[in-house]
């Protein structure tokens, strides 16, 4: 394969909503460019793009594909990513190692959500943007609609670059706005009929090429000069104006493709060798330090992994980017995160399961290898002296949990591993070991997201697994103060046990004054505070431990035992064994023994002390609150609103944001456990949602009770 520099590589993520038709697209474009003889179908399963068995078994796209085409001296590396939202994780992973968006519209339904949610993550990643409208033969589509709904949304940017003389099955040509041509296609496709336009489409055609020209001109000054003295601009200046205009998301060309039927697919090749920019003419990335690292062939090589994939009789595949230097074979790296050596012993550019062998690879290029020896996702590789790392991936918050659990507990160590493998190939597979709740969680996107994990714990590793509820972490807390004292006495021959606390428990608030006095039932105890600590707890709020022992009652070197024993009862609350927060205790009298009297004899008279005065003291059971973010259709929105609310969120705001609504709530987590499948249900799969951690707040009086009287009977079902 030739080498190409960083002026001939443009790297592309081709994204869309479920049901687009990317890997039908993918399809066309690798047959047109020659790299496959004979184009594969979903239903036969013998794309290039849904090579892995979970795919084929659910008919979806799991994960990106990575591949290339050559194309007139150019080299288009294509990330073709899953349209799901569940595997979101893989379009912005995409768009992070890609400079230019594909957004594929299905000509059925139009801009969709997740039209709207890749779109935003562009927005985010300032990423040039072309809009693909698929399925022009279908009797639903209708591309005047479809390119009104889209300048509604993103506004004038969106720019028409082609538009069909019909939708339907009897699609067959275009107009072209920039060669001002209409393009035919027979019945299988490929080559069209270059015509000039028909009279009647004239008028029309004309205005859309002066939009068009017009929007290219604003973008570089000379040609705006001349676009004023003319009113016209070569095909070459129109393709300079774009790119520029592409480059600062000034314009969003649309362009038209029947991707079953490989028509328009040559031309959209076209335009993207010769006007989508080049890797050297994007804004150069920086590193974790702030650094500027441009895509320069001769400085010294840096790699960035951005994908692994888990392939049957090979292993792991590591897909990189180059982000400086020229990468050849044999060259020995350094790994930045690790501190491991490596050896790039052989390298490949891809397409799907298909692996070319290269010699080199420059600057902005895409390629794959194996066998590496301790390479992660988001590692980076670098020469000698070279210090680059790029850690700027973002992933979303995860929205879908459950408590896992192999059927046999002999497998449980197999399946961690499992498990901590597949998280390489999708980041947004999340495990957590959960010493509080006592269970091991996988955290994911979706029920879809998590049942392919499942599936393919199941079928590959042999490792038959169960999904459970996972348990809510609570919080419990007090909201008055109380006072207690327990003596522990123990006497069994020889020294003893002897410890006696007396101490006040009250909530805790941020910017408290420290106490003076108390009073209780008409007793007044006065506060000598001769030492404070103020302890951040690992699961949120704050302890505050006052020593106020006065005249000797307790020796100082008893109050770190005193303490232990009270992070023992915050470590497991008295109400629903949950972790206890925001508790100020004062420990302020008590009583020791000259021989009996040990660090465990006060650890043990400390922790009962506070769990008598944590039950006196009005105890609550705080849960934790989410903010969530809800898209849907106006359509969808009183049922999605309706069914907010019988989960006791709080509806905090209303919006209209890109022709959907953006409905904002609070949620407690204990009604979100399965609100994706919800949420999909009530929207016909075209609503989404995000959520994050709020804060933890009180529980109702009655949930509470039932918690309570659960954790009770629970507890006696164990002794």
């Amino acid at each position: 394969m030739k080498i190409y520099d960083s002026h001939g590589i443009k790297n592309i993520a081709l994204l869309g909503n479920d049901g687009a038709g990317k890997t039908t697209l993918t399809e066309a474009l690798l047959f047109e460019s020659g790299v496959i003889k004979r184009r594969g179908r979903i239903t036969q399963k013998n794309t290039v793009s849904d090579y892995f068995p979970v795919e084929h078994d659910y008919g979806y796209s799991v994960f990106s594909t990575v591949f290339h085409v050559e194309w007139n001296n150019k080299k288009l590396n294509i990330i073709d990513c899953p349209g799901s939202d569940d595997f979101v994780g893989a379009a912005i992973t995409a768009l992070n190692v890609t400079d230019t968006a594909v957004l594929l519209i299905n000509g059925q339904y139009g801009p969709e959500v997740g039209t709207q949610n890749h779109f935003r993550y562009t927005e985010k990643l300032r990423k040039p943007v072309i809009f693909l409208v698929n399925q022009l033969d279908d009797e639903k589509c209708d591309f005047h609609v479809i390119l009104e709904q889209l300048q509604s949304i993103y506004g004038s940017k969106v720019v028409p670059a082609q538009y069909p003389l019909a939708t339907g099955p009897d699609f067959n040509s275009i107009i072209d706005i920039i060669l001002m041509k209409k393009l035919t296609w027979g019945p299988e496709g490929g080559k069209p009929t270059i015509e000039e336009i028909p009279a009647e489409e004239l008028e029309r055609a004309t205005e859309m090429h002066r939009a068009l020209v017009e929007s290219a001109a604003e973008n570089d000054e000379t040609l705006m000069e001349k676009f004023f003295e003319t009113e016209q601009l070569t095909e070459d200046e129109m393709r300079e104006g774009i790119r520029k205009g592409m480059v600062t998301r000034s314009i969003f060309p649309v362009f038209c493709v029947c991707a079953t039927k490989n028509m328009g697919v040559g031309r959209l090749m076209e335009f993207l060798g010769n006007v989508v920019p080049f890797v050297d003419e994007m804004p150069s990335v920086h590193n974790s330090r702030g650094e500027e690292v441009k895509p320069d062939p001769s400085a010294p090589v840096s790699l960035y992994f951005f994908k692994t994939g888990i392939e049957p009789h090979i292993g792991e595949v590591q897909y990189f980017k180059v982000m400086s230097g020229t990468l050849k074979e044999g060259m020995d790296l350094t790994n930045a995160d690790r501190g491991s050596k490596e050896r790039m012993a052989q390298i490949f550019v891809c397409a799907g399961a298909m692996r070319d062998k290269v010699e080199q690879l420059s600057a902005g290029d895409i390629g794959c290898t194996v066998k590496l020896k301790d390479v992660r996702t988001g590692n980076t590789l670098n020469a000698p002296g070279v210090e680059h790392r790029f850690n700027w991936i973002k992933y979303p918050n995860a929205k879908y949990t459950r408590a896992i659990k192999a059927v046999s507990e002999s497998d449980t160590e197999k399946m961690m591993q499992a498990l901590s493998r597949m998280r390489q190939e999708d980041p947004t597979w999340e495990v957590e070991q959960s010493k509080e709740l006592r269970q091991i969680l996988v955290h994911g996107q979706g029920e879809f997201h998590l049942r392919t994990l499942k599936w393919r714990l199941e079928n590959l590793d042999k490792i038959p697994v169960e999904f459970y509820e996972q348990r809510i972490p609570y919080r419990e807390t007090i909201t008055k103060s109380a006072r207690a004292d327990y003596r522990h006495k123990k006497q069994s021959g020889g020294a003893g046990q002897f410890g006696e606390v007396h101490l006040i428990v009250e909530p805790y608030q941020d910017g408290m004054e420290d106490p003076t006095v108390y009073r209780f039932g008409g007793q007044e105890i006065r506060v000598n505070i001769k030492s404070k600590e103020e302890i951040d707890l690992e699961w949120g709020g704050k302890l505050i431990f006052i020593n106020s022992v006065v005249g000797g009652a307790i020796d100082t070197r008893f109050m770190p035992a005193i303490l232990k024993g009270i992070m023992s009862r915050m470590e497991q609350g008295p109400l629903t064994g949950s972790y206890a927060r925001d508790v100020r205790v004062v420990v302020y009298d008590g009583k020791m023994h000259p021989v009996d009297s040990n660090e465990i004899s006060f650890t043990l008279a400390g922790r009962n002390a506070f769990s008598m005065a944590f039950r006196e003291a009005g105890p609550k059971v705080l849960e934790p609150i989410y903010d969530v973010e809800v898209f849907t259709p106006a359509d969808a929105m009183g049922d999605v609103m309706s069914d907010l609310q019988n989960r006791r969120g709080l509806i905090i705001g209303m919006d209209s944001e890109g022709g959907y609504q953006k409905l904002s709530a609070k949620v407690p987590l204990k009604e979100l456990s399965s609100y994706s499948t919800t949420l999909s249900s009530l929207s016909g799969g075209r609503a989404s949602f995000v959520m994050k951690f709020s804060s933890y707040e009180l529980m109702p009086t009655d949930l509470q009770k039932k918690l309570i009287d659960d954790f009770a009977k629970e507890q006696e079902d164990e002794a």
